[in-house]
């Protein structure tokens, strides 16, 4: 193990780790889809001084992009949509969403799908709702992901856009075995990915977190493919070639008290707890 490895965990052993669905599994107390569902109307918080639940929901058809599990999926669709569509690239998701929607009484309005957002397999002008909810900073091209989501949406329709910046304190989503804020610019990705592994390794789970988070370039070298370090200044270059107009967006600061840090251009990136966008389809 590297030296810069054994500091890390050294270091990490005085952080707790802050919640994690992961370890809440892992510990039997709730499963991930469960822990969602819960979370349900957090997930949505952002976009509420724009539009209520019903606004974005009732009656609608809905697509919620990056939904996991299924569990806000299933949240979501307690607002009446005529229908709601789950995505995930991740192939078990959709069978723990549709398996969770019949336990909740849920299955005539909700399902789930395996599918790539930056290619979906739904006709033009499909949706009158799209909710990207902690996904735009993982989705391998959202260039081509937006542009699919405008395809599917219908004239008039939203797309509600909510994301952590990668570099907020946990920004490198390694927060369920990695509790030390701002790791990610502390150290370099090889002595994350080495730290995280020895962490994660012993766990029941381990192998399925490795696999999920971390994969190799053709070269051979290993890299966090969970996520595509999405900044705020990505996303604003991202947003110039969008021709539809976004109708409402926010910079939301990690805490009220830090609000002045988070417009400072040399640490905004670090103290912006989301970045909410709303579009809607001209």
């Amino acid at each position: 193990m590297s030296l810069a490895s054994s500091l890390l965990l050294a270091i990490n052993k005085l952080f707790p780790l802050p919640v994690h669905p992961f370890n809440l599994a892992n510990d039997g107390k709730m499963t991930y889809t469960e822990w969602q569902f819960q979370k349900g109307d957090q997930t949505i918080q952002f976009f509420l001084p724009y539009h209520s639940q019903q606004q974005m929901f009732a009656g609608k058809t809905v697509l919620d992009i990056g939904c996991g599990g299924g569990g806000k999926t299933c949240y979501y669709a307690t607002f009446g949509p005529q229908e709601i569509v789950g995505i995930d690239i991740v192939p078990h998701y959709a069978e723990e969403g549709n398996a969770f929607a019949r336990e909740k009484g849920l299955a005539d309005v909700a399902r789930f799908l395996t599918a790539d957002a930056s290619a979906m397999p739904f006709d033009d002008n499909s949706f009158d709702t799209i909710i990207m909810n902690d996904a735009m900073e993982h989705v391998d091209n959202p260039e081509a992901t937006l542009e699919e989501c405008f395809r599917v949406l219908k004239p008039g329709g939203h797309l509600y856009i909510n994301f952590p910046p990668y570099f907020h304190p946990y920004g490198a989503h390694l927060s369920d075995a990695i509790g030390i804020p701002w790791v990610h610019s502390l150290f370099s990705e090889k002595t994350l990915i080495e730290s995280y592994k020895r962490l994660v390794e012993p766990l029941p789970d381990g192998p399925e977190r490795i696999s999920f988070r971390i994969s190799r370039k053709d070269q051979g070298e290993e890299y966090f493919s969970y996520i595509n370090k999405m900044t705020i200044a990505r996303f604003r270059r991202i947003q110039q070639g969008v021709a539809h107009p976004a109708v409402y967006e926010r910079e939301v600061p990690l805490r009220p008290q830090l609000a002045a840090l988070a417009k400072l251009p040399g640490l905004r990136e670090y103290f912006v707890k989301m970045v909410v966008c709303v579009y809607q389809k001209t």
